[in-house]
């Protein structure tokens, strides 16, 4: 059979397997042995034990269930409520100030954690209640928790970028790195429109602010003081040549738990059970779709898809820009209906050989891609960030939320815009720090 034909075959069998409801991992593993079989014979199973195993059998993959436990541990505390209660006394004369203070607290929080859930619970649980008590609509509350909390995946450390760079084989540190400008761009874009929304109000008890004296400013500082030094410490750790990614992870979520433990008094061993408990559970999902992802790709390849499929695009005379116009298009709406680690699994290998003839930095489409994700999360009908707001505040129906979140959308794609005209807002840092990549 032609292997484009096969290709397009698999892809329809995929999408329905995992619309079935079953797991991410077992439905690529179902589609691969299935394939395999059908193409490739009985013999070509003998591999895939090797090949799971294989594809866990990598240094750079335990940095992953350190930063789930650094992000664990600190979204079992008040950090979070500290941070937004920090930012919220600083900006409290800003129109709109409580915003601002929620999208800054979600930008610090997932410096810290690297999670969008956890950063939408911790920020949420305590700015929505603020908000609507001051007289926020709803969908300005949930909204920009919502959008705020997709920051996680892309400021570091974040592990959607670790997932990235293990799929396609790139520097970790690089594409952090990376991460920086374009998350501090979002944020910006995000508190933009937060300002002139709320000036465009003109709602009284929204422009109305809270007067905090100096003292009750200064004296919430040393609450979030530990927490942004764990965030410089691991990334001057990692920068600085003194650990490697996985070693800086685990050092960060042990520093973690000490703080966790001692100002947070987090001793209840029940609490820090769950901790790890919820933190092991995570990992082994991303772990298992990892090794699932490495059958699949083996599939694809042994089948001759990839090649073919790269080999045809190679073929055709479309203009770069057309083609990574094309390529938004695919993975927004691959981010609508699965998780971003699945769809990073699954397209980045195939796609960045495409990009990277196509002329395009491997290192900018990382961020790219990861806006695409981010989009996900607050687009129906999967939008995990919307669902953990939901169940925050449970009274907001989920198309307020959605309808709050969409000005955030909006800001998204035209920091994709953004970035496809200024590459050098993601690929500068990296170059800058750790030089020119050949």
């Amino acid at each position: 059979m032609d292997p484009l034909l096969l290709g397009a075959l698999v892809a329809v069998f995929t999408i329905l397997v995992l619309f079935s409801g079953i797991s991410v991992a077992l439905g690529l593993l179902v589609v691969s042995a299935g394939f395999l079989i059908v193409f490739d014979g009985m013999r070509s199973l003998e591999l895939m034990p090797e090949i799971l195993f294989g594809k866990l059998n990598n240094f750079a993959l335990l940095s992953i269930p350190m930063f789930i436990i650094m992000g664990s541990s600190i979204a079992s505390t008040r950090a979070g409520a500290d941070l937004y209660e920090a930012l919220e006394r600083w900006l409290t004369r800003v129109p709109g100030g409580l915003v601002i203070s929620n999208l800054g607290a979600c930008a610090l929080f997932s410096a810290m954690s690297g999670s969008s859930p956890a950063t939408c619970a911790a920020i949420g649980k305590m700015g929505i209640p603020e908000m609507r008590k001051r007289g926020y609509p709803d969908g300005v509350a949930a909204g920009s928790i919502a959008a705020g909390g997709t920051l996680g995946i892309l400021i570091p450390p974040s592990v959607t970028m670790i997932v990235y760079g293990i799929a396609t084989e790139t520097s970790i540190g690089r594409l952090f790195l990376a991460g920086v400008f374009p998350g501090l761009m979002l944020v910006g874009l995000f508190m933009a429109w937060s300002l002139y929304s709320t000036w465009r109000s003109g709602n009284m008890a929204v422009l109305a602010s809270t007067t905090y004296s100096w003292r009750e400013k200064v004296e919430i500082l040393p609450r979030v003081l530990p927490f942004l030094a764990i965030i410089l410490g691991v990334l001057y750790a990692m920068y600085g040549g003194i650990a490697t990614p996985s070693e800086t992870a685990a050092v960060g979520a042990l520093l973690c738990l000490v703080i966790a433990m001692v100002i947070y008094k987090l001793w209840n061993p029940a609490d820090l059970w769950v901790v790890l408990r919820d933190s092991t559970k995570e990992s082994v999902m991303i772990l298992f779709i990892i090794a699932a992802a490495g059958v699949f790709s083996y599939m694809l390849s042994s089948l001759f898809i990839t090649q073919s499929i790269a080999a045809w695009i190679g073929t055709l005379d479309v203009n770069p820009w057309v083609l990574m116009a094309a390529v938004n298009v695919f993975l927004l709406i691959a981010g609508f209906f699965l998780p971003p680690v699945a769809v990073i699994l699954m397209a980045a290998p195939i796609l960045l050989p495409i990009i990277t003839t196509a002329g395009f930095d491997p290192i900018w489409f990382a961020v790219v891609l990861t806006i695409n994700m981010e989009i996900g999360l607050i687009s129906p009908p999967v939008g995990l960030n919307l669902y953990v707001i939901n169940g925050i505040a449970p009274d907001i129906k989920l198309k307020t939320i959605l309808a709050g979140s969409m000005p955030y959308v909006a800001c998204m794609v035209i920091a994709i815009i953004l970035l496809c005209l200024f590459p050098g807002i993601a690929t500068w840092l990296p170059d800058a720090v750790m030089g020119t990549a050949i």
